[in-house]
């Protein structure tokens, strides 16, 4: 993290849980903006944001237009999820795994099992 202090000049964190921001304010360049996206209690460093003239912008989701403009810049960059694909049958396991902190990505379900 410190070899990558002060070279951004946008994050975007959409951390779905309490956490604290103040790790990733350093990362910020003089006068930029982390943006939350989503609703989750946070701790900030107010100190962090005033002597380094930084932002933090919040909003709970972006309009479809926003979205697409996410998604096409994603698309473009080469920016990609990683995600457990399942099927829809075994969406009780995959709800125990969430419940035991069992998960490293997203699930995504196949919508093709519906057919099964």
């Amino acid at each position: 993290m410190s070899a990558a202090a002060g070279r951004f000049d946008f994050l975007l964190n959409t951390i779905p849980v309490a956490h604290n921001m103040d790790p990733y304010i350093p990362l910020l360049a003089l006068g930029k903006t982390m943006a939350v996206v989503g609703v989750a209690v946070t701790e900030v460093n107010t100190m962090a944001l005033s002597f380094g003239r930084k932002i933090i912008s919040g909003s709970l989701i972006g309009g479809i237009k926003e979205t697409q403009e996410m998604l096409d810049f994603c698309a473009k960059h080469n920016i990609v999820s990683d995600v457990e694909m399942i099927d829809m049958q075994d969406i009780n396991h995959a709800y125990e795994r969430v419940m035991k902190s069992d998960v490293k990505y997203r699930f995504v379900i196949d919508m093709q099992s519906l057919k099964g």
